[in-house]
């Protein structure tokens, strides 16, 4: 996981398959098979493509087991089938199902959102993303520390679990706007010392977003690192103390809009979170450019309420 990240999403995963739809349609598959569950949104995308029936596969990890899970029988022998899956590792899963298939006498071609330098093999349909990690939009919690921790005890402790995916929720949230109210950007021009002396005194607001705060992990905010001290007082005296405090570094990145934002994104997937929460609108649609599988959700203080926010460049 030290390599760098490649994240698709779905509107992207979807282009991808439109633009294989006339290769796909001229294979004339008898059906789409997706292996449950990362190759079962691909199979999905691939039958709406080509008019192919879709059916799926179950794997069990630890044992190897292949089980046919569907009610549409299995295609007669000599049927060819598109096998689909999210990654080409370095695991068995692909190997193992082509395996169970081609048993079972049917020609069998393959699909996977990517592949990279370490696959066993290399798919029929496949992005490539060697030398990277790709990152799919339903395994978005992947890099948050407990997921890690339990994908690792799964694969070396008998009868280790992981949690349901939402379990893996991990939130950070931006300060002012969220915990407190915004001091308008004008304040600070006319008085400095003034202004910063009266957002001290502020107190927080009596509604903040609706999220247990024992899932947070971090405030990111885009305040300088000058203010640390000061803000740092604000959060112990208000009960906020024991959540970590992302400050911006005005050398790497300044105090504009887009400059905040790039700070957020960037420190949003340094921390390893799966939602921000931020306060501005427009820097909620920037921090979602810059980190595409983030849940970012705009919260409106006034109006007491979060929207969530999807940013894909247009034109």
């Amino acid at each position: 996981m030290n390599k760098p990240v490649v994240p698709l999403t779905y509107e992207q995963l979807d282009q991808w398959v439109e633009s294989l739809q006339p290769l796909l349609v001229e294979e004339n598959f008898a059906c789409v098979v997706g292996i449950l569950r990362g190759g079962a949104p691909l199979a999905l995308m691939v039958s709406h493509a080509t008019g192919a029936g879709v059916a799926f596969l179950r794997y069990t990890r630890e044992t190897r087991e292949v089980r046919w899970d569907s009610t549409l029988p299995m295609p007669e022998p000599g049927a060819k089938v598109l096998v689909c899956e999210d990654i080409a590792g370095r695991g068995h899963t692909l190997v193992d199902c082509i395996a169970f298939l081609r048993e079972h006498g049917l020609q069998v071609r393959t699909l996977t959102g990517a592949y990279d330098d370490l696959s066993r093999l290399r798919p029929d349909y496949s992005i490539d993303a060697s030398g990277y990690f790709a990152l799919f939009p339903w395994e978005r919690q992947a890099y948050t520390d407990r997921y890690r921790a339990d994908w690792v005890r799964e694969g070396t402790s008998e009868g280790a679990r992981m949690a349901d995916d939402h379990e893996y929720a991990v939130y950070a949230i931006d300060l002012d706007g969220i915990l407190l109210p915004d001091i308008p950007l004008a304040r600070y021009d006319e008085d400095l010392d003034g202004a910063l002396a009266e957002r001290d005194a502020l107190v927080p607001f009596e509604r903040i977003p609706d999220i247990d705060l024992k899932h947070a992990r971090a405030i990111i905010t885009g305040r300088p690192e000058l203010d640390r001290e000061r803000t740092q007082a604000w959060l112990d005296r208000h009960g906020f103390g024991h959540l970590e405090l992302v400050m911006r570094a005005p050398g790497e990145h300044d105090e504009s809009v887009q400059g905040a934002a790039t700070h957020k994104a960037a420190a949003a997937v340094r921390c390893g979170v799966t939602h921000f929460i931020e306060s501005d609108p427009v820097q909620a649609i920037f921090i979602a450019q810059r980190a595409p599988l983030l849940r970012v959700i705009w919260w409106n203080a006034q109006a007491r309420s979060g929207t969530l926010i999807g940013a894909s460049a247009w034109g």
